[in-house]
Order: C-alpha cells, then structure tokens, then sequence
C-alpha cells in the first residue's frame, strides 16, 4: 500500500455541541472528561476518529458512547485546527451541532460520563478551545433562526406563545416586549390556535399554538418581522 512520503500525521477528532430546550430554558450538554489531560473538567462530547469511519459517522458514535443520546440529526459546524489547541499533540477537531427538545431525549440519557444540562448562560469553564466552539455554534443556530423554523424543533407540537417567546429570547440573548412580539407573531398567520389552554402559569391560562408548516415554508419570511437582523448574526 502506497503512503505520502514525508508528510506530517495528526490526530483527528470530532466534538459535539448539544443544545436543548425545556419549555423553560435554553441548555447545553456537557460531560465530565474521563481522561487526562483535564480529567475530570467539563467538555463537549468529543473523541477520536477512527481509521474506517467519516466524521459523520465518528460524531454519531460518540455521542452515543458517551451520553446514550441516539437518533440525533448532527449538523457540521467548522473545523478547528489551532497548533496548540490541544496541548498532548496536535489534534484537529471538527464541531458538529444540534439542537434537540430536552423531554423527548430524557430517557436515553445515561450517567456514565456525568452528562448534564447547563443553562446557557451558566456554562462552567471549558477545556480547551471548547468555549469558543460553542460561541460559533450560538452564531450558527441564530443566523439559521432567523431564515428557517429550526426553533420549533425545541418545541413540543402545541405550545404557547410565552413558550415560544421564551425560546427567542434565549437563542437570541435579548428581551422581547410581551405585546409586541404576541402581536407580531399572531399577525403572521403561522401558528394555528387550538381550543386548548395551558393552565400551569395562571388560572386564566394561556391558549396552546401549533405550527403550520405549510404556511411556515411559503411565507417563512414573516419572521423577520420580530427577530434581529440575519445579517447581523455572524459578527
């Protein structure tokens, strides 16, 4: 078997980031290193690539491995490739990300890693160069908010619209008028309303919604109307 002749080998390896969402909060999923070094410090899921499988392959088998999580749709974020990112040896990482409704991935989630979900904006220090993985995959997840219905993957099938609400202000960091934004998003005519109420938050209650992803995918557009710009979202 031929080999290229005097050329360099590094390691290669995969990370994943897990974003997920309660009904209440904007999460990440985070493991406890079970090696050194930083054994013991709080990681993304990562690992090796081995010789006979492609990085797709690599992110879905060790996510698995090491948090029980299986059936989750990983998208390719970016590659990162910093000479000293890793300080044992020169290893190249390839981040994938995904975003996931925490209640229907519950029951597969195992603790043979510590796995955990952290609240966005309390994630604990991070080895290695893994904050900043994240920080791209927040840009990625907010530009992709902005022009396709990613976020109501996070949602159960009805929902309300402090839920919905919610979850736009988490991915986007912001604080949106309650008025406002209700009449705004009423007013795209995506959301079907259903007779149902959510009674849990007051004895009023609030009507449960449902996408229509018929009219979603036509007039998807509409969107833009109460989110921030898209084009601002990768600075």
């Amino acid at each position: 078997m031929h080999k290229y002749s005097k050329q360099t080998r590094h390691l290669l390896a995969v990370d994943c980031i897990i974003f997920g969402f309660d009904g209440e909060s904007l999460k990440i999923l985070l493991i406890q290193r079970g090696f050194q070094p930083e054994k013991g410090n709080w990681s993304l899921m990562g690992g090796f690539v081995l010789q006979d499988e492609s990085l797709d392959q690599a992110s879905n088998r060790i996510l698995k491995e090491l948090t029980g999580l299986d059936g989750v749709y990983l998208e390719q974020l970016h590659t990162f490739g910093d000479t000293s990112r890793d300080p044992i040896e020169r290893t190249i990482s390839t981040a994938y990300f995904a975003l996931i409704d925490i209640h229907k991935y519950e029951k597969q989630l195992n603790n043979d890693y510590h796995a955990e979900w952290f609240q966005l904006k309390r994630i604990p220090k991070l080895i290695f160069d893994h904050q900043d993985m994240v920080e791209a995959a927040k840009r990625r997840i907010r530009y992709k908010a902005a022009l396709h219905p990613i976020l109501f993957e996070l949602l159960p099938d009805k929902f309300t619209i402090p839920q919905l609400q919610i979850l736009y202000e988490n991915v986007f960091n912001t604080t949106i008028d309650k008025r406002n934004f209700s009449k705004r998003v009423l007013a795209t005519g995506l959301l079907i309303k259903l007779s149902e109420k959510d009674k849990a938050g007051s004895k009023r209650g609030a009507y449960y919604y449902q996408l229509n992803r018929q009219n979603y995918y036509a007039k998807f557009q509409a969107f833009l109307n109460f989110i921030p710009n898209p084009d601002t979202l990768l600075l």
